[in-house]
C-alpha cells in the first residue's frame, strides 16, 4: 500500500456538513467518529424486500438535528446485513448500503449502516473506515467544510430575532 504524505490531506473538525447526494440529502450534520469502525446514517420506517432477485431497502430520513420538518424517503440496494455493536453494547443487524458523501471538497463511496438515531445527538456519523487515508481530523475544530447558506441565514435570523426582543420590560 502506498504511504500517504498526512500534509497533503485535507483537514476535517469532529463535526462537518456533510451531503448524501444519491440519497437526495443535500445536508445533514455529521460527527466524525473514530471509536466507530463503520458509518451510520439516521433511518425510519425501513422496509426490506427484493427488487430483481437483489435485496432492497425503503426508509425515511429527518436530515436536520432536533427536526422532524423535513423528511426524505429513500430507496436503494443493500449491500449485505450486518451485526453492529453499539456504545451501550447493544448489538443489532441493521442494512447495509453504499453512497457517496461529500464533504470538505470531497467526493468518495462509503458503506453506511442504517439506524433509528432519533435519540442520538447527530443523525449521522462518519466512521474511521470512511476517513482512513483521506483527511486528517482536527478534534478542537468544526466546519472546515464550511456551513450550509440555509443554515448560515436561519441562525442570522434567529439572532435578529433575540435582538429584537428586550430581556426585561421596559419600568
Amino acid at each position: 500500500m502506498k504511504k500517504i504524505d498526512p500534509r497533503q490531506l485535507p483537514i476535517i473538525g469532529w463535526r462537518e456538513w456533510v451531503a448524501l447526494p444519491e440519497l437526495g440529502v443535500s445536508t445533514i450534520k455529521a460527527k466524525i467518529d473514530t471509536g466507530a469502525r463503520s458509518s451510520s446514517l439516521h433511518a425510519f420506517d425501513m422496509v426490506t424486500f427484493e427488487r430483481d432477485g437483489q435485496p432492497f431497502v425503503r426508509f425515511k430520513v429527518h436530515p436536520l438535528q432536533r427536526s422532524s420538518k423535513e423528511t426524505i424517503e429513500v430507496e436503494h440496494p443493500v449491500l449485505e446485513f450486518r451485526k453492529v455493536r453499539s456504545s451501550t453494547g447493544h448489538a443489532q443487524r441493521r442494512p447495509v448500503i453504499v453512497t457517496t458523501v461529500e464533504a470538505v471538497g470531497l467526493t468518495w463511496p462509503i458503506e453506511l449502516t442504517l439506524a433509528n438515531r432519533d435519540a442520538m445527538g447527530f443523525r449521522m456519523l462518519l466512521g474511521r473506515e470512511a476517513v482512513r487515508g483521506r483527511m486528517i481530523i482536527d478534534a478542537a475544530g468544526s466546519f472546515y467544510g464550511g456551513k450550509p447558506a440555509a443554515v448560515v441565514k436561519r441562525k442570522k435570523l434567529t439572532k435578529k430575532i433575540k435582538k429584537k426582543r428586550p430581556d426585561k420590560k421596559p419600568e
